[in-house]
């Protein structure tokens, strides 16, 4: 309980974090960070997903 309360106050969400958050495997996950979304975010070599905008992303487009 304590892991997915710690998930939802962080900013940047890792590959296995959004797994976690959104209920799909790494290979979606990593297709969705990657696309042309507005949520993903490059650092290095590593991709992770801005929290607040995946949730507004999520809002807009399961209406």
């Amino acid at each position: 309980m304590e892991i997915m309360k710690e998930q939802m106050d962080k900013r940047l969400l890792t590959i296995k974090d959004l797994c976690k958050y959104l209920g799909i495997g790494q290979t979606k996950a990593r297709e969705l960070v990657r696309g042309n979304n507005g949520f993903g975010v490059q650092i290095g070599n590593r991709w992770y997903a801005n929290k607040k905008k995946l949730d507004e992303w999520l809002d807009k487009n399961t209406n």
